[in-house]
């Protein structure tokens, strides 16, 4: 089922394009607090504000568009509200675009984290200048351990490199020495001072 509101038709049965159910139950509990509103009369305000809210967009839209403008302005929507007979809402409409106002500039004056801590900045930029230091020295000092513990790894292989060497000199003799001189590394000594009589 369609509603026509003028130029623009809004689906009745799509979710989407209605207000949130949540936001419109919070604004009837501000509102009537001592009541209880059914559910048919929630839908029904559900509905009739999203439509308000078409028509009063739409209305905007068509504006900005004769004023030649890409961006809804306050003021289009204001116009809209009076060229749609809802003049009577422009003040309160005034009231609420203040509030919003003031609201976005402290927000944007204290939305920085920072402002919030309560320390000044030139405080902060020490205490992290500080901790970059730590951070440096800390990674320094890892880097020497790292490259003592490498050093000792290579002279613990040179060292055993050197021992393979020496033993592989003795199982291994030089090539080019004579079969004797080969020979002369594997026997025992003799003792030229013994005598068989």
């Amino acid at each position: 089922r369609k509603m026509d509101v003028g130029p623009s038709v809004v689906e009745e049965d799509n979710d989407e394009l209605y207000l949130p159910r949540t936001a419109m139950n919070k604004l009837i509990k501000e509102i009537v607090p001592h009541l209880r509103v059914s559910v048919d009369s929630r839908d029904l305000l559900l509905k009739c504000s999203t439509l308000f809210i078409h028509l009063v967009a739409q209305r905007a839209t068509e504006i900005s568009d004769r004023n030649q403008r890409k961006t809804i302005q306050p003021e289009h929507v204001t116009n809209a509200l009076q060229e749609l007979g809802f003049g009577e809402y422009l003040d309160d409409m005034k009231e609420v675009l203040d509030d919003y106002k003031k609201q976005s500039a402290k927000k944007k004056k204290g939305s920085s984290r920072l402002d919030k801590l309560g320390i000044p900045e030139e405080e902060l930029l020490r205490q992290q200048q500080e901790l970059f230091a730590q951070a440096r020295q800390g990674m320094e000092s890892e880097q020497a351990s790292y490259q003592q513990i490498l050093i000792q790894q290579l002279r613990s292989q040179n060292d055993a490199s050197a021992l393979l060497s020496s033993s592989t000199d003795i199982h291994n003799p030089d090539p080019q020495a004579t079969a004797s001189e080969q020979a002369d590394l594997f026997a025992p000594e003799i003792d030229d001072d013994y005598d068989e009589d």
